[in-house]
């Protein structure tokens, strides 16, 4: 070995062309494709994973607004029931459901995924509809219905004692802020854009926006009555207000023809009728109270001339306003405010106090004539709008009997007669159907008022931005119009040059007898005394668009008429007198065109002997190229 050269070794990874460093670049290659699918499944594990946990989160979000939703009438049964404690603990139930369902939509994947391009609208969406099912639960359902538990119904009704306020007065702080909740809530989910949304998302969405108005209009209603409801009913002074009793068997644009009148006392909730008498008593105003010049031009001076004609023009205020100073100008008496009711609230109110006796020596001899000495829920409208016609031959004898009724069904409310709970949605429902209507001569009450169609107001807050107007005013100076039965529909029209059409039409039939003019007291007939021949019915019917549209065409029977196109407070008027025989029945359509407004429309209807919701049918909705 000695000698041998010995040669160095040779770093052969540092050859290029070594076959080392080729083995190398292999193992590389394939080291780097193993490291990727490594990562690869690894981010798989991580992406089902997520998904996997979004999907669970998912589940739970489901589950806990599920049962927040069926704990709802839940809820509603125990505040119906009266049970307090039990309305505490399902509120209890339905906002720990609901802080789940926020909780789990707050987690930082979903977080994450909701802002992902796409996809994330939904889980955004559904992070809000879950955010404002807790803040409706715990800012409102809860604190109201622990005060629920301090309110009771009796103390809120009139009776011999007065009526106590202070519960609701305590009240009207949460129900305020309860209201403020809600309707922050509402603004939320409404900026919502369901366009970019799924339709498993959308569709709840949706359902969640209507349910949440409908409580959202409640609770401000029951903020205001919060608010208004005591010094209205004399808790810090007396008051005194008109009540105009509306006689539906003789149409006039908000229910009948004012025909008895009579002043109503408060004070503390308790009512005393007094200053008993009749539109006609009262005469004819001279020189006439002024009305505008709008609604002079479509309902004649007469709004300003005869007590019996200030309802002529639908918006009760004008209408009312108008009955105060009348009133005070003929009687020297002021009056705080002006309520209207007619036969069919009355019957809801009866409903609730049950019967009512007739005991008023001279109601008693009336109706020893044929008529019930015992008025009830069932048989007070066919008495004070037909019976009585039949039975009593005297107008002035007719007065008497409808203020006597009056003052016996209010004499029945001041004794606190019948169920409270059942008084307040009697008069709810009624004023729900335009029934029973309020005007408060204070500015500052009337402007919350206005905010309701309690108010009876054509134009402000109380009107939906697509609502119509079909209104009935009597043309044949008689009492007919109880045999009158009418329906009404919105008929959407196919858009003409980008804009809306929509029709109104009123159906009517005369369903008098065929010898109406013979078998009927003259009385009701009118015996042709204003050109309308006995046992005929004249009515003008007016129809009123949305604020900025306009009034296009109308038809009678299908083919085109005339008529006569007016404006009331920017909106557009149409009217049309019609003629009906006894069993005959006649279509009027007013169609209205140029609508801007893109929401559902809706028509409010003169109330009439009719149930509403058997007048006003569904809209119909075309099918258009």
């Amino acid at each position: 070995m000695a000698g041998q050269k010995i040669t160095p070794a040779v770093n052969n990874y540092n050859s290029p062309y070594s076959p080392g460093h080729r083995s190398k670049g292999k193992r590389s290659w394939r080291g780097r494709l193993v490291t990727a699918v490594v990562v690869l499944a690894g981010l798989a594990v991580v992406i089902i994973g997520g998904v996997a946990w979004l999907a669970s989160k998912a589940q739970a979000v489901e589950f806990e607004l599920k049962a927040v939703t069926q704990l709802v009438p839940v809820l509603r049964k125990d505040i119906e029931a009266n049970e307090a404690a039990k309305a505490a603990a399902t509120a209890d139930l339905m906002r720990a459901h609901a802080t789940s369902a926020r909780e789990a939509s707050q987690d930082p994947l979903w977080t994450l995924a909701a802002a992902l391009p796409g996809v994330g609208d939904n889980f955004a969406a559904v992070s809000e509809v879950a955010r404002t099912a807790d803040d409706v639960t715990t800012l409102a359902i809860t604190p109201l219905v622990q005060d629920f538990g301090s309110l009771r119904w009796d103390d809120l009704v009139p009776s011999r004692m007065g009526a106590d306020f202070k519960a609701l007065q305590d009240a009207s702080p949460s129900i305020t802020t309860a209201a403020n909740a809600v309707k922050n809530s509402a603004r939320r989910l409404d900026e919502i854009d369901t366009a970019t949304l799924l339709p498993q998302v959308a569709t709840p969405l949706e359902l969640a926006r209507t349910e949440l108005e409908s409580i959202n209009n409640a609770l401000e209603a029951a903020a205001s009555v919060s608010q208004l409801a005591p010094p209205m009913m004399g808790s810090e002074s007396a008051r005194t207000y008109l009540l105009i009793f509306q006689n539906n068997a003789e149409a006039r644009a908000s229910g009948g023809i004012p025909g008895a009148l009579a002043t109503l006392q408060v004070h503390n909730g308790q009512l005393s009728l007094s200053d008993q008498t009749s539109a006609t008593q009262l005469g004819v105003m001279s020189p006439p109270v002024e009305t505008d010049l709008e609604q002079t031009q479509i309902y004649s001076s007469r709004l300003g001339k005869y007590m019996q004609d200030i309802n002529l023009t639908p918006d009760f205020p004008t209408a009312a306003a108008t009955a105060k100073t009348m009133w005070e100008r003929k009687t020297g008496q002021t009056v705080d405010g002006v309520i209207s009711i007619d036969p069919v609230a009355l019957s809801y109110v009866l409903e609730a106090t049950g019967p009512v006796k007739i005991t008023q020596p001279a109601l008693v001899a009336l109706a020893s004539a044929g008529l019930p000495t015992e008025l009830t829920g069932n048989n007070i409208v066919q008495t004070l709008l037909s019976d009585v016609y039949a039975k009593i031959n005297k107008p002035a004898s007719q007065d008497i009997y409808f203020a006597g009724v009056a003052r016996e069904i209010f004499s029945a409310l001041s004794a606190g007669k019948g169920n409270a709970k059942g008084l307040i949605e009697g008069l709810t429902r009624a004023s729900s159907e335009g029934r029973v209507l309020v005007w408060s001569g204070y500015p500052a009450e009337q402007s919350v008022i206005g905010q309701y169609a309690l108010s009876g107001s054509v134009a402000g807050p109380s009107i939906s931005p697509a609502q119509f107007g079909a209104y009935f005013n009597d043309g044949t100076g008689a009492k007919m119009d109880y045999h009158v039965k009418r329906t009404v529909q919105l008929v959407k029209e196919c858009p003409q040059n980008g804009y809306e059409q929509t029709t109104v039409r009123v159906t009517s039939t005369n369903t008098a007898p065929a010898d109406a003019a013979t078998s009927l007291p003259a009385y009701v007939t009118g015996g042709g005394a204003f050109g309308v021949p006995a046992g005929s019915v004249q009515t003008n019917i007016v129809a009123y668009g949305p604020v900025q549209a306009n009034v296009e065409t109308a038809k009678l029977d299908g083919q085109p008429t005339d008529f006569a196109p007016y404006r009331h407070s920017n909106r557009p008027v149409g009217v049309i007198a019609i003629q009906l025989a006894p069993g005959e029945s006649r279509t009027v359509d007013i169609t209205f065109g140029k609508i801007v407004q893109h929401t559902e429309p809706n028509v409010v209807v003169t109330p009439t002997v009719q149930d509403v919701k058997d007048v006003i049918l569904p809209t119909v909705v075309p099918q258009c190229g």
